[in-house]
């Protein structure tokens, strides 16, 4: 049976993280396909190692978890879980319920129906997910237009959370950025392979505010550009 590996990094989220388990944990995929959901604990210092420990005595056998010890940041716990999947494809899914895990299939059904090996989630293809301006916008828009320059290729959003990638892609990558960096550079690593089919779909967003934990600031956006710059030329 062909497996989905479903890598949730967590850090400071205890408000939404059980919530987020339960929806994960009860997603029906498409097209026959089975989960495996590998959460890593980046080091939380609110409630969340205790809220995912709970959780996880309330019968869910085959969920793998992992605590690191010190925090590593967003890119640093992926490389955690990547190390752990061993299903066909995966996709990395926050714990703060911006998005909707009901969307994962949306992905999954795009990739086998249209035999794509990368596809996105976009949050700026959805009309009903149009935001006011704001800096952090502008900013998710430039970087998202700097990585279709860069790479030669029409993308709408670089800076998404999911992205589904068939599991031998991220073999060779040898990614290296362990904070908000991992997302431009796994971006532009997989679409410079040579033959790699990409997508993107249209999925439902639901911003919160760095008053409600969203934890990405303007440092994050400049390294992000250096970052697209690197590995571009690297």
């Amino acid at each position: 049976m062909p497996t989905l590996s479903v890598i949730i990094p967590v850090y400071n989220e205890e408000r939404t993280v059980a919530e987020l388990l339960d929806r994960v944990a009860a997603l029906q995929l498409v097209h026959g396909f089975d989960k495996e959901i590998i959460i890593v604990n980046d080091a939380s210092k609110d409630g969340s190692r205790m809220a995912i420990e709970r959780w996880l005595t309330a019968q869910h056998p085959g969920v793998k978890c992992l605590h690191h010890t010190t925090n590593r940041g967003k890119g640093g716990a992926i490389h955690t879980g990547l190390r752990e999947v061993d299903g066909d494809f995966v996709i990395i899914q926050d714990a703060d319920l911006e998005l909707d895990p009901g969307d994962i299939n949306r992905l999954l059904d795009h990739a086998i129906t249209g035999g794509l090996g990368v596809v996105y989630g976009s949050r700026f293809l959805l009309a009903k997910n149009k935001q006011p301006f704001s800096l952090s916008l502008a900013a998710n828009k430039f970087l998202t237009w700097l990585t279709g320059f860069l790479v030669g290729r029409k993308i709408t959003d670089m800076e998404t959370c999911y992205k589904l990638v068939k599991a031998p892609l991220n073999c060779g990558l040898s990614l290296k950025e362990q904070r908000f960096g991992f997302e431009p550079e796994i971006t532009m690593k997989l679409l410079r392979q040579r033959g790699v089919r990409y997508g993107e779909v249209a999925i439902h967003y639901r911003p919160r505010t760095h008053a409600e934990g969203k934890k990405i600031g303007w440092k994050d956006g400049i390294r992000a550009i250096w970052c697209l710059i690197r590995y571009r030329i690297s």
